[in-house]
């Protein structure tokens, strides 16, 4: 399991999302309102919309919140402008790391990726530099304490997932980005409670950084997760289990 899939997991049995609600109601804010603007207000018509509101709603947003950042990504009402970016680096260990933008100023934004790439020992690299070491998949991770393997298999693959992978005390869900949907929707179906539920980039190679750079990987992930504009970030950091129980 790559860091980011470790720190996706730990957050939310930490209840860090409750910590930081408003944090990232600001982030769902701004994916709903680009998803409305890129496919439309139809969360039927729209899989990218759909997601950000379930999303949305598993964080208990208040529903006038998010219709109103529906209304203002489809052009129903005045609203700010996001750009899209993406960018490629390297963090502490040499891992590589794709962050990617929502943001109204790209120069504030490249700067603050800069700053905490930096403050790291870890440095912003040029377009391709890494993003060709991961894949786009649908990522679900369930306890194992929530589920039994041969049960996912029945549910998980049936509904068209591509894999189950066993990641220690987590079982791994992956599908192609089209699939997720359906698959999601088969767990949910069967009342299998998850961790995590996303699209996501998966490391198709996995860099082990240990000791203090394990740690100053945490720290790195942790600022990266506070920068307002960063809406997620990736990395194929293969972190050891005690630098988190650590935090």
């Amino acid at each position: 399991m790559s860091g980011h899939s470790k720190w996706s997991t730990i957050k939310h049995k930490k209840g860090a999302a409750d910590v930081k609600r408003g944090k990232i109601f600001t982030k769902l804010i701004k994916e709903i309102t680009v998803a409305a603007r890129m496919g439309g207000g139809d969360q039927e018509a729209n899989p990218r919309l759909r997601r950000a509101l379930n999303d949305a709603k598993a964080q208990n947003m208040p529903k006038d919140t998010f219709e109103r950042a529906v209304k203002k990504g489809a052009g129903d009402l005045d609203g700010v402008s996001y750009e899209e970016i993406l960018y490629e680096g390297y963090g502490p260990g040499g891992v590589a790391v794709l962050v990617e933008c929502l943001t109204d100023n790209k120069n504030r934004s490249i700067a603050d990726v800069r700053y905490i790439f930096g403050k790291a020992g870890g440095n912003v690299g040029t377009d391709g530099c890494v993003a060709w070491m991961f894949d786009k998949k649908g990522l679900i991770s369930v306890s194992k304490k929530d589920s039994d393997e041969e049960t996912l298999m029945e549910v998980a693959l049936e509904a068209g997932a591509e894999d189950i992978t066993d990641e220690g005390d987590v079982f791994e869900i992956i599908t192609a980005p089209e699939d997720f949907d359906a698959v999601k929707e088969a767990v949910d179906t069967a009342e299998i409670k998850y961790d995590v539920a996303e699209i996501t980039m998966l490391p198709q190679n996995m860099t082990a950084v240990e000791g203090k750079e394990a740690e100053q990987m945490i720290r790195f992930m942790e600022a990266l997760d506070d920068c307002d504009d960063i809406q997620k970030f990736y990395t194929n950091a293969d972190i050891p289990d005690e630098a988190f129980e650590a935090m």
